[in-house]
């Protein structure tokens, strides 16, 4: 009888299931998932969603945890307080610190106005693409459902994040997932996973950011891999 996994994801900044539901659409019968929602309006540092996920992994059980670029940092939180549930990491187009340390000198720019007008101007591209275009209705949702004021509350929250001495101590395996043409979290990112803990793994994916929710695939075939050997990974994934 096959073994069945219990997979916990941890979102990005969105906080919500909505570019994890392609990737869980295509996961195999052998691994059950379940996405932990951060709240809507309230209180988002680290601390706050830490008791959150913790709860989640006490009613799941033993589990795995997919950290997706916010939610890095937070599953590496996670299972340095419950080691004995969770069973192994996969860090997903993310980082340890903050993807660019420089800005964090900036951190009283990311108030709820200026994070609106940002995303006003992001929103340019996605609405030139058609009406049922996957991304675009995607996000779409996120932007109903996701205030400026709640972005801007995780924003801050990267900046001042650095779990790297935290990591360095587990002893968890490890898979860091990185996509090549990630132009929001850059690839040293991905080799201070890599070079902060031993034994973990490096595989890098084809696409941007939001690949996994266009092209959820090769992340599907990297984590399946990867729950099935432990810390081995199948010809469906190329290492760096």
């Amino acid at each position: 009888m096959k073994a069945v996994h219990t997979l916990l994801l941890l979102p990005g900044l969105d906080g919500t299931d909505v570019f994890f539901r392609p990737l869980m659409a295509h996961l195999p019968s052998s691994i059950r998932a379940r996405v932990v929602s951060y709240p809507a309006e309230e209180a988002n540092s680290y601390d706050k969603l830490l008791g959150l996920a913790r709860a989640a992994a006490a009613e799941a059980g033993p589990c795995w945890v997919l950290g997706s670029s916010f939610g890095g940092p937070l599953a590496v939180l996670l299972a340095a307080s419950e080691p004995e549930l969770v069973q192994g990491l996969i860090l997903s187009a993310t980082f340890l610190r903050a993807p660019d340390a420089t800005l964090a000198r900036w951190r009283f720019l990311l108030l709820p106005p200026v994070v609106a007008l940002v995303r006003t101007i992001r929103r340019i591209p996605i609405w030139m693409r058609p009406a049922d275009d996957p991304l675009r209705v995607a996000k779409a949702e996120v932007w109903a459902r996701v205030s400026a004021r709640t972005l801007a509350a995780r924003s801050r929250a990267v900046l001042s994040t650095d779990v790297r001495q935290i990591y360095r101590e587990g002893r968890h395996p490890v898979l860091c997932a990185t996509y090549d043409g990630d132009r929001v979290v850059p690839r040293a990112c991905a080799e201070e996973i890599l070079n902060g803990r031993r034994g973990a793994r490096l595989v890098l994916l084809p696409g941007g950011h939001l690949s996994m929710h266009g092209d959820p695939l090769p992340l599907r075939d990297a984590v399946a891999s990867f729950l099935a050997a432990g810390t081995g990974l199948d010809s469906a994934a190329t290492f760096i």
